[in-house]
Parts: structure tokens; sequence; C-alpha cells
């Protein structure tokens, strides 16, 4: 069954992103959400699990606007290879930025989980992987404003 719900999911993302770079830019962030959520696999300190949780859950809700500048940018000026249209260049580098900056938080919660761990301190991890989240949140309104300034959205 989920075989086949992931098919049909794949066949929509084809049609409202595409299989170019906007496509690339939403699963891109789609892994690094991904990422995040295994890196609570296993977190025994509660106050470290709940932290990490509620990161987790900020990131998650930046999802859907990823996907509406992608589909939005695909819509305006699609995308089937590796060229980013240049009217929409910074909304790419945008994009493609905060997805480096999840992964980034990503690590920064591997980091922060090891820390809790090993000594006990999770407060100074967990700020810096809300410094790392915040980042992400920025980088997705960069994104959204750079769409707009275009005259796309």
């Amino acid at each position: 069954m989920a075989l086949f719900a992931a098919a049909r999911q794949g066949r929509k993302d084809d049609v409202e992103l595409g299989k170019g770079v906007w496509r690339r830019a939403h699963d891109r962030f789609t892994r690094g959400l991904d990422r995040y959520y295994q890196m609570l696999e296993g977190v025994e300190d509660d106050a470290v699990y709940n932290g990490l949780v509620t990161v987790a859950n900020d990131l998650a809700a930046l999802l859907p606007r990823v996907r509406e500048v992608c589909a939005r940018a695909q819509r305006q000026l699609p995308s089937t290879g590796q060229n980013i249209p240049g009217a929409l260049t910074a909304v790419h580098r945008a994009l493609s930025r905060s997805g480096n900056s999840l992964a980034a938080a990503a690590e920064a919660a591997a980091m922060s989980r090891l820390e809790g761990e090993r000594w006990g301190i999770a407060s100074a991890g967990l700020e810096n992987v809300r410094r790392r989240a915040a980042l992400v949140e920025e980088d997705v309104a960069e994104a959204e404003r750079a769409l707009k300034a275009a005259g796309l959205q």
C-alpha cells in the first residue's frame, strides 16, 4: 500500500515541482528534515529530546512554504534540467542555503545529543540548534521575498 502512495506522491511532485532545479531544491529540504528527525532516534535525555522535537516541529512547519515557493517558481519558469532560470537565481540561492542550513541544524542536533548524553549539559547545544534553525527560517523567508521581487508571486 505504501508503495502505491509513494508512486502517487512522486507523480504529484512531478506535476507541481517538475523534474529540474525546483524539485531538487524541495527534495533537498525534505531530506534535511528527514535527517534532523533521524537525530531524534535514541535520545535518552528527556530535556534534550523535548528541546530537539520543538525545533523539529518548527522546521517541519517550513516545508509547505518551501514547497509553495518551488511550485510557484516551476509554474512561472519551469525547469527540467540543471539550468537555473536567470530571473530566479536569488530564489534558488536562498532555497539552496535553506537546505544547507537545515543540514547544519541536523548536525548541531546530533552534537547536542552527544553533549547531553556525555556531559549532561544540553542547554548550550540546544541553543546552537535553535540558532541554526533560525537561519533556515531566514533562508526560506528570503526565497519568498526573492520570488515576490521577481514579480512571480
